[in-house]
């Protein structure tokens, strides 16, 4: 529905200071620290976290309590330039380092700094592209019927100036608290991270978690309903599918497994997990990916033809009003146009002419999919990687039936993958920053051209990170797990060999088919039932404690709301924390004195000194309870006034 009496906080007819210098270099620093974060949280547990609503807050408390400069628009351009590195991140570590895995079996050679880069590049400009002429139909005519929450709660916190500076406090608290305790951890080793328990008298089953700040943010961010459908997941592997198969197992050596069921349960029950759930976990998510696109078919056709339709007829910056300039459709055609013949022609990407094309299609179909996506559920439950499934399967059959079922072909269906990915991440991240800008009333012109920074930037940086990351542990390891580079290389290798173990892959198909006729949303439900139940406990316990939050008696709905938002301030700060602190670690990890790496020395473990399992609990539940305090303390600074 169109929306034109909607006025913005700036009106169209007024101009402050927007594209700034100030405000580049402020997004462009922390388009790499979040990029950083989200690519180490994401590598972890398979999710990253929209990245809007913090790069807001402390944009505010440096622009307007250090630097001493009030305009809501350069703080809103910092905000867009700094969530894109989030996004590249995501697209990039959700399958990328499956060329990191090929490598180290011998099959490849390890991607170059300049190939990480340039296939991040590559998918980030397309994706901010593609949305341009989408913003019209999604951003203004669907005002009021797509939510597009992050991007309302951004505008929220950005129109909340005056009350910056407390925000900004509450997110570095989050930030400082989750860094102390990531180091305690996981640097000093003062408790275990992972609290894990078999339990005999139910063979085949186990229940843990990971005690870590960022898995209780995600929890609390995404709420109880998203939790639990993670949860439920978790528990249909680890209680019903683990038991079965342990239960009639026994003795039988079943594919893809080489040894009998009852042998590999003697390596613990993780072992179960990894040889056949996640396969199980695998199909779920691939049917959730493409149940998700049909049901969105209608709606991406209609979207399509409403968006070209309006573009049509206004052009890019023939509007008379600023808050209704954008690129140039001149601009955007040439764009998309280089973009492809250099994903054809570079030597540095490893595709041909077939493959850019494919490229270039699914990206567009793909980003269409993804802002209208992240309208209705928001960019941190954005399934982009149920797309770059979907695209991995068309792509590795489509290559394999032109002759490339060779590791050539597996390179160039994880490349196709990769930029799908960033295309779809970077698509639904620019529609939410989009929405801010409306609401506040910004220039959607400069804040397209903030995006495009803010994913050179980003491309530049993710390289360097995934190369840390990969030289301190390496992926498909238990300290960085990749679940989903791991699923997308499964899912290439399978279909390019011809031994994915189909049983397996189906069981987890029908299972998604179930779930959703039974109306649960599938992707949620096959994320859990693909990670470990450690992942999706803490998980739970955030989700949990959010949903007390938004029931406990208030005075008001506003003061409610407070409650619940500062609640997510302070978790965004956990999760950036320990995001960051994850980096350092990793730094520390390679870093050699004597021979020995600076991690090793500070390891307290290895020299006796623990608190043990049951003192981790305790400390996490202390965690637990920081947040609720801070949630409470916005509940009596609303009391006072």
């Amino acid at each position: 529905m169109g929306d034109k009496k909607f006025q913005p906080y700036i009106p169209a007819d007024r101009v402050v200071p927007e594209f700034t210098v100030v405000s580049v270099v402020l997004g462009a620093i922390l388009a790499i620290l979040f990029g950083g974060a989200n690519a180490y949280l994401g590598l972890r547990v398979g999710m990253t976290v929209s990245a809007s609503i913090p790069a807001a807050v402390i944009s505010m408390g440096i622009i307007r309590m250090v630097l001493k400069r009030d305009s809501i628009l350069e703080n809103n351009m910092v905000q867009t330039i700094g969530s894109a590195g989030e996004s590249v991140a995501a697209g990039a570590i959700f399958t990328l380092p499956a060329l990191f895995m090929w490598a180290d079996e011998g099959l490849c050679n390890t991607p170059s700094l300049i190939e990480i880069g340039l296939i991040a590049l590559c998918g980030g400009v397309l994706g901010v592209l593609f949305m341009v002429p989408l913003r019209s139909a999604l951003i203004v005519k669907e005002h009021g019927v797509l939510a597009y929450p992050e991007g309302q709660a951004c505008a929220e916190v950005l129109i909340a100036g005056e009350e910056g500076g407390t925000k900004a406090s509450t997110v570095f608290a989050g930030l400082g608290i989750a860094a102390v305790y990531k180091f305690i951890a996981d640097g000093l080793k003062l408790f275990p991270s992972e609290v894990a328990y078999e339990i005999p008298a139910y063979k085949g089953s186990g229940i843990g978690m990971d005690i870590l700040p960022a898995l209780a943010g995600v929890g609390y961010i995404c709420g109880a309903k998203v939790s639990s459908y993670l949860f439920a997941g978790g528990i249909t592997a680890w209680f019903v599918l683990m038991p079965l198969i342990a239960l009639f197992g026994g003795e039988t050596v079943l594919f893809p497994a080489s040894i009998p069921v009852n042998e590999l349960l003697g390596n613990g029950v993780d072992a179960m997990w990894s040889t056949y759930v996640r396969y199980i976990g695998a199909g779920a998510v691939l049917a959730g990916g493409i149940i998700s696109l049909i049901s969105s078919l209608p709606l991406i056709v209609r979207t399509f033809r409403d968006a070209i339709g309006d573009y049509g007829k206004k052009g890019a910056n023939n509007g008379i009003l600023r808050t209704e300039q954008d690129l140039s459709m001149g601009a955007l055609l040439i764009g998309i146009l280089a973009v492809a013949v250099l994903l054809w022609i570079l030597p540095n990407i490893p595709l041909n002419l077939f493959s850019a094309l494919i490229v270039i299609v699914f990206g567009f179909f793909f980003a269409t999919v993804s802002s209208r996506m992240v309208g209705l559920i928001g960019s941190s439950n954005n399934p982009v990687s149920g797309m770059a499934i979907a695209t991995l399967l068309i792509s590795s059959l489509l290559l394999k039936a032109t002759g490339k079922g060779d590791i050539t072909g597996m390179i160039s269906a994880i490349t196709i993958g990769g930029i799908i990915c960033v295309v779809a991440a970077i698509a639904g991240d620019t529609s939410q920053d989009l929405k801010t800008g409306f609401l506040v009333g910004a220039t959607p012109k400069k804040q397209q051209i903030g995006e495009l920074i803010g994913c050179v930037v980003s491309a530049v940086a993710i390289g360097g990170i995934m190369y840390l990351l990969s030289a301190a542990w390496s992926y498909g390891s238990n300290e960085l797990p990749a679940p989903q580079a791991m699923l997308m290389k499964m899912v290439v290798e399978g279909v390019m060999g011809g031994n994915l173990p189909w049983t397996l892959v189906l069981t987890g198909v029908f299972i998604a088919v179930v779930v959703y006729v039974l109306g649960i949303p599938v992707l949620p439900f096959a994320i859990g039932l693909y990670l470990p139940i450690y992942l999706s406990t803490p998980i739970m316990a955030g989700g949990i404690l959010r949903w007390f939050m938004e029931r406990r008696k208030y005075s008001s709905d506003k003061v409610k709301n407070d409650c619940v938002q500062s609640g997510v301030l302070y978790t965004s700060g956990l999760i950036a924390g320990e995001g960051l602190v994850g980096i350092l670690l990793a730094v520390l990890a390679v870093w050699k004195i004597g021979g020995t790496s600076v991690g090793e020395l500070i390891d307290l473990s290895a020299h006796g000194i623990s608190i043990g399992r049951i003192g981790g609990l305790i400390v996490f539940a202390v965690l637990l309870y920081t947040i609720y305090l801070f949630a409470k303390k916005a509940e009596s600074a609303s009391g006072k006034k």
